[in-house]
Protein backbone atom coordinates (compact mmCIF):
# COMPACT_ATOMS: atom_id res chain seq x y z
CA UNK A 1 0.00 0.00 0.00
CA UNK A 2 1.47 3.36 -1.04
CA UNK A 3 1.99 6.20 1.40
CA UNK A 4 -0.62 8.94 1.55
CA UNK A 5 1.11 12.33 1.61
CA UNK A 6 -0.24 15.64 2.82
CA UNK A 7 1.80 18.41 1.20
CA UNK A 8 2.44 21.56 3.24
CA UNK A 9 3.52 24.48 1.07
CA UNK A 10 5.83 26.45 3.36
CA UNK A 11 4.60 27.14 6.90
CA UNK A 12 4.37 29.45 9.84
CA UNK A 13 7.69 29.51 11.64
CA UNK A 14 5.95 28.86 14.98
CA UNK A 15 2.55 27.90 16.32
CA UNK A 16 0.15 26.27 13.88
CA UNK A 17 2.81 25.30 11.33
CA UNK A 18 4.03 22.51 13.57
CA UNK A 19 0.45 21.58 14.52
CA UNK A 20 -0.54 21.05 10.88
CA UNK A 21 2.18 18.43 10.46
CA UNK A 22 1.26 16.71 13.71
CA UNK A 23 -2.46 16.57 12.90
CA UNK A 24 -1.68 15.16 9.46
CA UNK A 25 0.34 12.35 11.03
CA UNK A 26 -2.40 11.67 13.59
CA UNK A 27 -4.85 11.24 10.71
CA UNK A 28 -2.70 8.59 9.05
CA UNK A 29 -0.95 10.65 6.39
CA UNK A 30 2.71 11.54 5.97
CA UNK A 31 3.25 15.32 6.14
CA UNK A 32 5.77 16.64 3.61
CA UNK A 33 7.00 20.22 3.86
CA UNK A 34 7.69 21.87 0.50
CA UNK A 35 9.92 24.86 1.16
CA UNK A 36 12.72 26.99 -0.20
CA UNK A 37 14.70 26.95 3.04
CA UNK A 38 14.13 24.19 5.63
CA UNK A 39 16.34 26.12 8.07
CA UNK A 40 13.54 28.66 8.45
CA UNK A 41 11.54 26.03 10.34
CA UNK A 42 13.46 24.64 13.34
CA UNK A 43 10.53 22.41 14.26
CA UNK A 44 10.92 20.48 10.98
CA UNK A 45 14.31 19.10 12.06
CA UNK A 46 13.21 18.65 15.67
CA UNK A 47 10.18 16.58 14.63
CA UNK A 48 11.92 14.71 11.80
CA UNK A 49 9.51 16.21 9.27
CA UNK A 50 10.10 15.13 5.68
CA UNK A 51 11.07 18.12 3.54
CA UNK A 52 11.49 18.82 -0.16
CA UNK A 53 13.50 21.88 -1.19
CA UNK A 54 11.84 23.74 -4.05
CA UNK A 55 11.20 27.30 -5.21
CA UNK A 56 7.72 27.67 -3.71
CA UNK A 57 7.15 31.00 -5.49
CA UNK A 58 7.26 29.12 -8.83
CA UNK A 59 4.07 27.12 -9.42
CA UNK A 60 5.66 25.13 -12.26
CA UNK A 61 8.60 24.16 -10.06
CA UNK A 62 6.18 23.17 -7.29
CA UNK A 63 4.24 20.88 -9.61
CA UNK A 64 7.46 19.32 -10.87
CA UNK A 65 8.60 18.55 -7.33
CA UNK A 66 5.24 16.99 -6.55
CA UNK A 67 5.37 14.76 -9.63
CA UNK A 68 8.56 13.19 -8.29
CA UNK A 69 6.76 12.40 -5.02
CA UNK A 70 3.97 10.57 -6.82
CA UNK A 71 6.28 7.65 -7.62
CA UNK A 72 5.26 5.10 -5.00
CA UNK A 73 3.03 7.50 -3.04
CA UNK A 74 -0.41 9.08 -3.26
CA UNK A 75 -0.87 12.82 -2.83
CA UNK A 76 -3.86 13.01 -0.49
CA UNK A 77 -4.04 16.77 0.05
CA UNK A 78 -2.34 20.16 -0.16
CA UNK A 79 -2.35 22.89 2.51
CA UNK A 80 -0.40 25.80 3.90
CA UNK A 81 -0.46 27.60 7.24
CA UNK A 82 1.23 30.70 5.78
CA UNK A 83 -0.88 33.42 4.21
CA UNK A 84 1.84 34.20 1.69
CA UNK A 85 1.46 30.76 0.09
CA UNK A 86 -2.31 30.27 0.14
CA UNK A 87 -2.63 31.05 -3.61
CA UNK A 88 0.22 28.68 -4.51
CA UNK A 89 -1.25 25.88 -2.38
CA UNK A 90 -4.72 26.45 -3.84
CA UNK A 91 -3.38 26.38 -7.41
CA UNK A 92 -1.40 23.21 -6.72
CA UNK A 93 -4.42 21.47 -5.19
CA UNK A 94 -6.51 22.42 -8.22
CA UNK A 95 -3.93 21.06 -10.68
CA UNK A 96 -3.81 17.80 -8.73
CA UNK A 97 -7.61 17.53 -8.60
CA UNK A 98 -7.64 17.82 -4.81
CA UNK A 99 -9.88 19.82 -2.42
CA UNK A 100 -9.05 23.45 -1.77
CA UNK A 101 -10.23 27.03 -2.12
CA UNK A 102 -10.53 28.86 -5.42
CA UNK A 103 -7.03 30.05 -6.34
CA UNK A 104 -8.51 33.09 -8.10
CA UNK A 105 -10.61 33.97 -5.06
CA UNK A 106 -7.71 33.79 -2.61
CA UNK A 107 -5.45 35.79 -4.93
CA UNK A 108 -8.08 38.53 -5.14
CA UNK A 109 -8.68 38.38 -1.39
CA UNK A 110 -4.98 38.77 -0.62
CA UNK A 111 -4.94 42.01 -2.62
CA UNK A 112 -6.48 44.25 0.03
CA UNK A 113 -7.43 46.91 -2.51
CA UNK A 114 -9.36 44.37 -4.57
CA UNK A 115 -10.87 42.99 -1.36
CA UNK A 116 -12.04 46.46 -0.35
CA UNK A 117 -13.66 47.05 -3.75
CA UNK A 118 -15.52 43.74 -3.57
CA UNK A 119 -16.80 44.33 -0.04
CA UNK A 120 -17.88 47.88 -0.87
CA UNK A 121 -19.75 46.69 -3.98
CA UNK A 122 -21.53 44.09 -1.84
CA UNK A 123 -22.65 46.74 0.63
CA UNK A 124 -20.57 45.32 3.47
CA UNK A 125 -19.28 47.87 5.95
CA UNK A 126 -15.57 48.60 5.59
CA UNK A 127 -13.27 51.64 5.81
CA UNK A 128 -13.04 54.26 3.10
CA UNK A 129 -9.83 53.71 1.15
CA UNK A 130 -7.62 54.56 -1.78
CA UNK A 131 -4.97 52.46 -3.52
CA UNK A 132 -1.97 54.56 -4.53
CA UNK A 133 1.41 54.12 -6.21
CA UNK A 134 3.17 57.33 -5.14
CA UNK A 135 3.71 59.13 -1.85
CA UNK A 136 2.07 62.29 -3.24
CA UNK A 137 -1.03 60.27 -4.08
CA UNK A 138 -1.06 58.92 -0.53
CA UNK A 139 -1.04 62.46 0.85
CA UNK A 140 -3.89 63.47 -1.46
CA UNK A 141 -5.86 60.39 -0.44
CA UNK A 142 -5.33 61.15 3.26
CA UNK A 143 -6.64 64.69 2.72
CA UNK A 144 -9.73 63.33 0.97
CA UNK A 145 -10.42 60.58 3.52
CA UNK A 146 -9.62 62.72 6.55
CA UNK A 147 -6.93 62.29 9.18
CA UNK A 148 -6.00 60.13 10.97
CA UNK A 149 -5.57 57.35 8.42
CA UNK A 150 -4.02 53.91 8.23
CA UNK A 151 -1.27 53.40 5.66
CA UNK A 152 -0.38 49.80 4.83
CA UNK A 153 0.76 47.41 2.09
CA UNK A 154 -1.87 45.93 -0.23
CA UNK A 155 -0.50 42.51 0.70
CA UNK A 156 0.90 41.42 4.01
CA UNK A 157 0.38 39.58 7.27
CA UNK A 158 0.98 40.02 10.99
CA UNK A 159 0.55 43.84 10.94
CA UNK A 160 3.76 44.21 8.92
CA UNK A 161 4.01 47.76 7.58
CA UNK A 162 0.63 48.85 9.00
CA UNK A 163 0.82 52.32 10.56
CA UNK A 164 -1.58 54.87 12.07
CA UNK A 165 -0.71 58.31 10.67
CA UNK A 166 -1.97 61.49 12.31
CA UNK A 167 -0.54 64.10 9.92
CA UNK A 168 0.38 64.41 6.26
CA UNK A 169 4.12 64.30 6.94
CA UNK A 170 3.74 60.89 8.57
CA UNK A 171 1.63 59.74 5.63
CA UNK A 172 4.23 60.84 3.10
CA UNK A 173 7.14 59.30 5.00
CA UNK A 174 5.50 55.95 5.65
CA UNK A 175 4.11 55.74 2.11
CA UNK A 176 7.58 56.37 0.71
CA UNK A 177 9.04 53.65 2.94
CA UNK A 178 6.45 51.09 1.86
CA UNK A 179 6.71 51.96 -1.83
CA UNK A 180 10.49 51.56 -1.70
CA UNK A 181 10.12 48.00 -0.41
CA UNK A 182 10.66 45.60 -3.30
CA UNK A 183 10.25 42.25 -1.48
CA UNK A 184 8.35 41.11 1.59
CA UNK A 185 9.76 39.24 4.60
CA UNK A 186 9.67 35.97 2.65
CA UNK A 187 11.64 37.39 -0.28
CA UNK A 188 8.55 37.48 -2.54
CA UNK A 189 8.17 40.49 -4.83
CA UNK A 190 6.03 43.16 -3.16
CA UNK A 191 3.35 45.02 -5.15
CA UNK A 192 4.15 48.64 -5.98
CA UNK A 193 0.85 49.82 -4.53
CA UNK A 194 -0.23 50.65 -0.99
CA UNK A 195 -3.49 51.45 0.76
CA UNK A 196 -4.56 54.58 2.56
CA UNK A 197 -7.59 53.81 4.71
CA UNK A 198 -10.03 55.51 7.01
CA UNK A 199 -9.15 54.82 10.64
CA UNK A 200 -12.12 53.18 12.32
CA UNK A 201 -12.60 53.32 16.08
CA UNK A 202 -14.44 50.83 18.23
CA UNK A 203 -13.40 47.55 19.84
CA UNK A 204 -11.68 44.97 17.63
CA UNK A 205 -12.69 41.35 17.14
CA UNK A 206 -12.15 38.49 14.78
CA UNK A 207 -14.62 35.86 13.67
CA UNK A 208 -13.20 32.46 12.81
CA UNK A 209 -15.20 31.19 9.88
CA UNK A 210 -15.02 27.66 8.49
CA UNK A 211 -16.67 27.19 5.12
CA UNK A 212 -19.55 29.60 5.56
CA UNK A 213 -20.11 28.88 9.26
CA UNK A 214 -19.09 31.37 11.95
CA UNK A 215 -17.40 29.12 14.50
CA UNK A 216 -16.41 31.57 17.24
CA UNK A 217 -15.94 35.28 17.92
CA UNK A 218 -12.62 36.40 19.40
CA UNK A 219 -11.90 39.60 21.34
CA UNK A 220 -8.66 41.23 20.25
CA UNK A 221 -6.22 43.35 22.26
CA UNK A 222 -3.94 45.71 20.35
CA UNK A 223 -0.88 47.59 21.56
CA UNK A 224 -0.25 51.32 21.46
CA UNK A 225 -0.44 53.25 18.22
CA UNK A 226 1.04 53.98 15.71
CA UNK A 227 1.54 50.22 15.22
CA UNK A 228 -1.20 47.60 15.38
CA UNK A 229 0.53 44.79 17.24
CA UNK A 230 -1.88 42.19 18.57
CA UNK A 231 -1.07 41.75 22.25
CA UNK A 232 -3.78 39.28 23.24
CA UNK A 233 -7.00 37.43 22.47
CA UNK A 234 -9.97 36.18 24.49
CA UNK A 235 -12.06 33.18 23.36
CA UNK A 236 -14.99 33.32 23.11
CA UNK A 237 -15.54 37.08 23.21
CA UNK A 238 -17.86 38.19 26.00
CA UNK A 239 -20.47 40.16 24.05
CA UNK A 240 -24.16 41.09 24.16
CA UNK A 241 -26.18 38.93 21.79
CA UNK A 242 -26.90 41.64 19.22
CA UNK A 243 -23.21 42.51 18.86
CA UNK A 244 -22.27 38.85 18.53
CA UNK A 245 -24.85 38.48 15.77
CA UNK A 246 -23.64 41.60 13.95
CA UNK A 247 -20.04 40.40 13.93
CA UNK A 248 -20.88 36.86 12.85
CA UNK A 249 -23.31 37.87 10.12
CA UNK A 250 -20.96 40.50 8.71
CA UNK A 251 -18.06 38.03 8.67
CA UNK A 252 -20.02 35.37 6.80
CA UNK A 253 -21.36 37.90 4.30
CA UNK A 254 -17.80 39.03 3.61
CA UNK A 255 -16.56 35.48 3.08
CA UNK A 256 -19.39 34.80 0.64
CA UNK A 257 -18.89 38.07 -1.23
CA UNK A 258 -15.20 37.28 -1.75
CA UNK A 259 -15.94 33.89 -3.28
CA UNK A 260 -14.38 31.98 -0.42
CA UNK A 261 -16.25 29.36 1.60
CA UNK A 262 -13.75 26.48 1.63
CA UNK A 263 -11.88 25.81 4.83
CA UNK A 264 -10.87 28.46 7.32
CA UNK A 265 -11.07 32.24 7.04
CA UNK A 266 -9.94 34.72 9.68
CA UNK A 267 -12.14 37.84 9.50
CA UNK A 268 -11.04 40.93 11.42
CA UNK A 269 -13.70 43.50 12.31
CA UNK A 270 -14.52 46.50 14.47
CA UNK A 271 -17.84 47.17 16.13
CA UNK A 272 -18.98 50.52 14.76
CA UNK A 273 -22.30 50.69 16.60
CA UNK A 274 -24.58 48.72 18.94
CA UNK A 275 -25.64 46.45 16.07
CA UNK A 276 -23.18 47.23 13.26
CA UNK A 277 -19.74 45.96 12.34
CA UNK A 278 -17.17 46.86 9.70
CA UNK A 279 -14.64 44.53 8.13
CA UNK A 280 -11.00 45.48 8.62
CA UNK A 281 -9.83 42.59 6.45
CA UNK A 282 -10.52 39.00 5.50
CA UNK A 283 -7.63 36.55 5.57
CA UNK A 284 -8.22 33.36 3.53
CA UNK A 285 -6.49 31.11 6.05
CA UNK A 286 -6.58 29.84 9.59
CA UNK A 287 -5.98 32.47 12.26
CA UNK A 288 -2.52 33.04 13.67
CA UNK A 289 -1.68 34.37 17.12
CA UNK A 290 -2.36 30.96 18.70
CA UNK A 291 -6.11 31.55 18.22
CA UNK A 292 -6.72 27.95 17.05
CA UNK A 293 -5.18 26.69 20.28
CA UNK A 294 -7.45 29.01 22.32
CA UNK A 295 -10.47 27.75 20.40
CA UNK A 296 -9.46 24.14 21.06
CA UNK A 297 -9.02 24.73 24.78
CA UNK A 298 -12.16 26.84 25.24
CA UNK A 299 -14.61 25.26 22.81
CA UNK A 300 -13.24 21.80 22.14
CA UNK A 301 -13.05 22.57 18.41
CA UNK A 302 -9.73 21.75 16.73
CA UNK A 303 -9.57 24.12 13.76
CA UNK A 304 -6.17 22.80 12.66
CA UNK A 305 -7.53 19.27 12.49
CA UNK A 306 -10.63 20.55 10.68
CA UNK A 307 -8.46 22.24 8.05
CA UNK A 308 -6.42 19.09 7.52
CA UNK A 309 -9.58 16.99 7.24
CA UNK A 310 -10.99 19.40 4.64
CA UNK A 311 -7.79 19.10 2.58
CA UNK A 312 -8.11 15.31 2.73
CA UNK A 313 -11.69 15.53 1.47
CA UNK A 314 -13.30 14.58 4.78
CA UNK A 315 -16.06 16.53 6.50
CA UNK A 316 -14.52 18.60 9.34
CA UNK A 317 -15.56 18.20 12.96
CA UNK A 318 -16.90 21.55 14.22
CA UNK A 319 -19.29 20.57 17.00
CA UNK A 320 -18.56 22.41 20.21
CA UNK A 321 -17.24 20.09 22.90
CA UNK A 322 -16.34 22.51 25.68
CA UNK A 323 -17.56 25.66 27.44
CA UNK A 324 -14.46 27.10 29.07
CA UNK A 325 -12.86 30.52 28.48
CA UNK A 326 -9.31 30.96 27.20
CA UNK A 327 -7.04 34.00 26.96
CA UNK A 328 -3.59 34.62 25.55
CA UNK A 329 -1.34 37.57 26.28
CA UNK A 330 1.85 38.27 24.36
CA UNK A 331 4.93 39.67 26.01
CA UNK A 332 6.36 42.76 24.32
CA UNK A 333 9.16 45.06 25.40
CA UNK A 334 8.32 48.59 26.49
CA UNK A 335 11.75 49.85 25.44
CA UNK A 336 15.10 48.57 24.24
CA UNK A 337 16.57 45.96 26.52
CA UNK A 338 17.78 42.39 26.66
CA UNK A 339 16.67 39.05 28.00
CA UNK A 340 18.24 37.96 31.27
CA UNK A 341 20.69 35.05 31.65
CA UNK A 342 19.43 31.48 31.26
CA UNK A 343 18.81 30.81 34.96
CA UNK A 344 16.72 33.95 35.36
CA UNK A 345 14.76 33.16 32.18
CA UNK A 346 13.95 29.69 33.45
CA UNK A 347 12.89 31.08 36.83
CA UNK A 348 10.59 33.66 35.21
CA UNK A 349 8.94 30.99 33.05
CA UNK A 350 8.48 28.72 36.05
CA UNK A 351 6.86 31.51 38.08
CA UNK A 352 4.53 32.32 35.18
CA UNK A 353 3.45 28.68 34.95
CA UNK A 354 2.44 28.58 38.62
CA UNK A 355 -0.36 31.12 38.15
CA UNK A 356 -3.66 29.25 38.64
CA UNK A 357 -5.30 28.64 35.29
CA UNK A 358 -2.12 29.05 33.25
CA UNK A 359 -1.68 26.19 30.80
CA UNK A 360 1.23 27.56 28.78
CA UNK A 361 3.97 30.14 29.33
CA UNK A 362 6.90 30.40 26.94
CA UNK A 363 9.63 32.76 25.81
CA UNK A 364 10.69 32.88 22.17
CA UNK A 365 14.15 34.39 22.56
CA UNK A 366 17.50 33.24 23.90
CA UNK A 367 19.30 34.51 27.05
CA UNK A 368 21.04 37.84 26.47
CA UNK A 369 19.18 38.47 23.22
CA UNK A 370 18.31 42.13 22.57
CA UNK A 371 14.65 43.14 22.41
CA UNK A 372 12.83 46.35 21.57
CA UNK A 373 9.33 47.77 21.21
CA UNK A 374 7.24 45.65 18.84
CA UNK A 375 6.15 47.13 15.51
CA UNK A 376 4.57 43.88 14.27
CA UNK A 377 4.22 40.24 15.32
CA UNK A 378 7.97 39.66 15.04
CA UNK A 379 8.56 41.90 18.06
CA UNK A 380 6.66 39.64 20.44
CA UNK A 381 8.94 37.99 23.02
CA UNK A 382 6.71 35.29 24.50
CA UNK A 383 3.18 34.43 25.54
CA UNK A 384 1.02 33.01 28.30
CA UNK A 385 -2.27 31.12 27.86
CA UNK A 386 -4.80 30.71 30.66
CA UNK A 387 -8.07 28.78 30.83
CA UNK A 388 -10.90 29.31 33.34
CA UNK A 389 -14.64 28.98 33.76
CA UNK A 390 -15.21 32.73 33.35
CA UNK A 391 -13.80 35.22 30.85
CA UNK A 392 -12.55 37.63 33.50
CA UNK A 393 -10.68 34.86 35.34
CA UNK A 394 -8.94 33.63 32.20
CA UNK A 395 -7.96 37.19 31.22
CA UNK A 396 -6.67 38.03 34.69
CA UNK A 397 -4.59 34.85 34.86
CA UNK A 398 -3.07 35.46 31.41
CA UNK A 399 -2.27 39.06 32.35
CA UNK A 400 -0.62 38.00 35.60
CA UNK A 401 1.32 35.18 33.97
CA UNK A 402 2.69 37.33 31.15
CA UNK A 403 3.63 39.95 33.74
CA UNK A 404 5.79 37.35 35.48
CA UNK A 405 7.33 36.39 32.14
CA UNK A 406 8.22 40.06 31.77
CA UNK A 407 10.57 39.73 34.72
CA UNK A 408 12.95 38.08 32.24
CA UNK A 409 13.37 41.43 30.46
CA UNK A 410 16.17 43.73 31.56
CA UNK A 411 16.04 47.40 30.64
CA UNK A 412 19.48 48.28 31.95
CA UNK A 413 20.62 49.07 28.43
CA UNK A 414 22.24 47.11 25.68
CA UNK A 415 25.73 47.97 26.93
CA UNK A 416 25.25 45.42 29.75
CA UNK A 417 24.60 42.52 27.40
CA UNK A 418 28.07 40.98 27.63
CA UNK A 419 28.01 41.04 31.44
CA UNK A 420 24.56 39.44 31.61
CA UNK A 421 25.33 36.77 29.02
Amino acid sequence: MSERLLLLVESNTTGTGRLFARRAAELGTVPVLLCADPGRYPYAAEDGLRTVVVDTSDETALLGAVRTLEDGATIAGVLTSSEYYVPAAAALAYRLGLPGPSADAVRACRDKAEQRRTLTAAGIGSPGFAAVTEAAEAVAAARAIGLPVVVKPVQGSGSLGVRHCTDLTEVAEHAATLLATTVNERGIAAPTRILVEEYLTGPEFSVEVFGTEAVVTVAKHVGALPSFVETGHDVPAALPGEQEIALRETAVRAVRALGLGWGAAHVELRLTGPRTAAVIEVNPRLAGGMIPELVRRACGIDLVRAQVLAALGTAPELERGGYARASIRFLTAGQDGILAPAAELAAAVERARTVPGTVEAVLYRAPGEPVGPAEDFRGRVGHAIAVADRSVRAAEAADRSVGLLGEALTYAGLHTQEALA
